[in-house]
C-alpha cells in the first residue's frame, strides 16, 4: 500500500490536515494569496481566450457545434494554462513553500518552530528557492516541447491533452517534492532517482494536485497544500530516517 497510488492520493489530500494549524498559519498566507492570484488571473485569461478561439474557429454555419467543441477546448486550455500559470506561481512563492515545508518538517519531527534556527535566514534562502525554482523550469520546459508540438498534429492532437494531464502531474510532483528534498540538502538531479523508487505513489500525488488545480475554489489552497502533504511523503517514505529503518 506504501506504493500505491491511492498512497499518494491520500498524501497529496493530508496537507488539508494541517494547514489552518496556528503555528503555521503564518507560512501559508503568502502560498495561499500568491495562489489566489494567479488563479484568479488563470481563469480570466481561459476563459477569455477560449472563447475567442472557438469563434475564430468555427465558421457562422457551423455555430450549432460549439456546445459540443467549447467543453473539450475549455478541458484542455485550462489544463494547459493551469499548470503554466502553477509553475510562475511557483517561482514566485518558492521561498516562502520552502519555509512552509521546513516548519511542516520541524513539527513532524516534534521540534519547536520559533526556536529553528534554519527558518531565520530569509534572504538567504529566497535565493536558493528562486535559483532551484528556474533550474526546474528550463527542465520541464524542454520537456513539454514534444507535447506542446502534438497539439498541432491532426489526430495526434486529440491524445495531447491526456498526454499534458499526465506530464503536468509527473511535474507537480517532482516540483512539490522539491521543497522538503531540496530543505534536506537533496539537489534536483538526487532527487529524481529517489522517487522513481515508488512511481506509482508519486503520481498518485501529482494526479490529486492537478485535479486539485482545476477545481474552482479548491484551487487557491493548491499550493500550501500540496508542499504540506509532499513534506508529509518525504518525512514517511523518502527521509534517510525512514530508508534506515
Amino acid at each position: 500500500m506504501s506504493n500505491s497510488f491511492i498512497a499518494g492520493a491520500k498524501y497529496a489530500l493530508s496537507g488539508f490536515r494541517m494547514i489552518f494549524k496556528p503555528r503555521l498559519r503564518r507560512f501559508v498566507i503568502i502560498p495561499f494569496l500568491i495562489n489566489l492570484i494567479f488563479f484568479s488571473g488563470a481563469l480570466w485569461f481561459g476563459s477569455s481566450w477560449i472563447d475567442s478561439y472557438v469563434e475564430n474557429l468555427l465558421p457562422g454555419w457551423l455555430e450549432w457545434l460549439r456546445f459540443l467543441i467549447w467543453p473539450i477546448l475549455a478541458i484542455a486550455a485550462l489544463v494547459i494554462i493551469f499548470s503554466t500559470f502553477t509553475l510562475f506561481a511557483n517561482l514566485l512563492g518558492a521561498p516562502f513553500n520552502s519555509m512552509l515545508a521546513e516548519a511542516v518538517e520541524v513539527r513532524l519531527s516534534g521540534q519547536d518552530i520559533v526556536n529553528n534556527p534554519k527558518l531565520s535566514s530569509i534572504t538567504k534562502e529566497a535565493l536558493i528557492s528562486i535559483q532551484s525554482e528556474i533550474g526546474k523550469l528550463l527542465f520541464f520546459g524542454l520537456r513539454a516541447i514534444p507535447l506542446l508540438i502534438l497539439f498541432l498534429v491532426p489526430g495526434f492532437n486529440l491524445a495531447a491533452p491526456f498526454l499534458w494531464f499526465l506530464f503536468s502531474a509527473w511535474m507537480f510532483a517532482h516540483e512539490y517534492m522539491d521543497y522538503p528534498m531540496g530543505n534536506n540538502g537533496y539537489r534536483f538531479a538526487q532527487q529524481r532517482p529517489l522517487l522513481k523508487t515508488k512511481r506509482m505513489m508519486v503520481l498518485g500525488f501529482g494526479v490529486t494536485i492537478m485535479m486539485m488545480t482545476l477545481i474552482p475554489i479548491l484551487n487557491f489552497f493548491a499550493m500550501p497544500v500540496a508542499v504540506i502533504g509532499a513534506t508529509f511523503m518525504w518525512h514517511e517514505q523518502f527521509s534517510e530516517r525512514t530508508i534506515h529503518k
